[in-house]
Formats: C-alpha cells, structure tokens, sequence
C-alpha cells in the first residue's frame, strides 16, 4: 500500500530524531530509476545504493568487482527517482581502506556525480582515517560492521560474525568510534541479536541491521531479496513480501505462447 505523505526529504538529522523519538528506520536497497521510484512512492526512510549491485545486477559471485564509475552510474539511477529518501551509497572495494587521500578523492566524486545524500563505509579502526578525511569534508558517514562482503576472502565465508568475545568486543569498540568520528548512522549485518541490541543501546546515532535481530533502530533488506526475485538465495534473515521469480517467469511463458500462437498482438492491440 502506498504512503501518500507530503514529499519532505529525509536526512541524517531525521533518522538521529527517529531514533531519539523511538521510530523505527526503513531501509532497502536500489539499483535503478524505476526500484528507486516506487520504493520512494511506498514511503521508504531510506535508499542504499549498495555494491550488492555486483552480484544481483551483474551476476558477480561477490560484490568486489563493482567500479566507483558503475557505483556512480547506479547512484545517478537512484537519486533521479527518490523524492523522499535519504539516498546512501556504498563506495567499492579498494576505493577508501588504503589511502585516506584516495578515499577523499572517492567520496567527492561520488557526491558531486550523483547528488546522493551520504556515504557508507565499511569497516571500522582499519579506515579510521579515511572515515575522518571524508567526515572532515563534510560528507556524511554511514558505517558498516560485523559481516562486511568486502573482507569475505578474508572471512572465507558469510557465516555469522561476532559470536565470540574478542570480535564481539571489537564491534562494540569499533561502534563506539564510528560514533565518536562523526558517522551519522552504521549497518550491522550478521551478527548476534543480543549483541547488536547491547550497540544499539550503547550509541547516540542510529543502528540499520541485517541480519542483526530487532534490537537495532532500523533495518535494511535487498530489494530483489525481499521481492522474491531469487528464490536460490534464501538466508534467514530475508522476509519474502513477494514472489515475483515465479510470477515474471509465468508472465513471460504465456507471453511467448501467445506470440507463437498469433494470439499477440489481437485486434485491440495494434493499429
């Protein structure tokens, strides 16, 4: 059902409010003019532009291959059909963890390319000082802990993360930080709900979580996850609102029978 509210864009100090007055955040990803349009129209809080496009739009086992060009592309996509939502972009692998310098560099082009609202970033000491380069620059920061897709050949694989206490005391350390850098929000993604709850709680700045129970402020999803249009992918995190794997593959067989059959185009169909 869409949210017909009066088009007032939402920034960082509306979702720092939502989780001072208790609201919860909506979060899903988008890729394109048409995702971004109707997830604004439904009264999403918030877009992520997210380098997930690696693997749900160009079919990438991970989302390391996505350049800083095709993020932008995708962002420009994004932001021309959100009226509403923040819009958040993910910047790529090996565009920030290095070089604070070459992060700076990154996130300027990324704001001035598509005039998205903000940043994310994953990780947390490891680019202390690229999260600083680009806070000081005024650009907005949204982190990223726990499981960060970036690292998984590091990781070797998308297990849970945090579970025990020397990581769990990391991600409560790094929380703390991304805070006191100046972030303006950071997603945890897999890990335990006790211990993303206990961060929630610990921090002035929202939480978004995947993967990381209700205890956080808010909550992200793949758009395509969430749709059903993968139905291979089925971690337990992920609510199906739809199945629309099944109804677009049904749509397009009857389409082809009918083209085959001369019943496409019928006389009410052409000119």
């Amino acid at each position: 059902m869409s949210v017909n509210k009066e088009i007032k864009r939402i920034t960082t100090e509306t979702l720092r409010k939502m989780k001072f007055d208790g609201e919860r955040i909506s979060m899903l990803t988008a890729y394109d003019f048409t995702m971004a349009t109707l997830a604004d129209k439904a009264g999403l809080d918030a877009i992520l532009v997210g380098d997930s496009a690696a693997n749900v739009m160009s079919g990438y086992e991970t989302t390391l291959p996505i350049t800083l060009d095709q993020m932008i592309y995708h962002a420009q996509c994004v932001v021309r059909g959100a009226k509403r939502a923040l819009v958040v972009v993910d910047l790529p692998f090996g565009t920030y963890q290095s070089d604070p310098k070459k992060a700076l560099y990154s996130a300027v082009r990324v704001m001035k390319e598509t005039g998205a609202h903000a940043l994310k970033l994953e990780g947390g000491k490891e680019i202390e000082e690229s999260i600083r380069s680009i806070v000081n620059a005024g650009i907005p920061v949204m982190g990223h802990l726990g499981l960060t897709p970036q690292s998984i050949n590091q990781f070797g694989s998308y297990k849970v993360r945090a579970k025990d206490d020397a990581e769990a005391q990391k991600l409560m350390d790094d929380a703390k930080l991304l805070e006191e850098l100046g972030c303006f929000s950071f997603v945890m993604e897999k890990i335990p709900a006790e211990l993303a709850a206990k961060v929630t709680a610990s921090v002035s700045i929202p939480t978004i979580g995947i993967g990381a129970g209700n205890g956080c402020d808010g909550q992200v999803l793949v758009i395509h996850d969430m749709l059903g249009l993968n139905n291979d992918f089925k971690p337990k995190f992920v609510r199906r609102y739809l199945n629309l794997e099944d109804e677009i593959v049904g749509a397009v067989e009857q389409y082809v029978a009918d083209v085959k059959s001369s019943d496409f185009p019928n006389s009410n169909e052409q000119y």
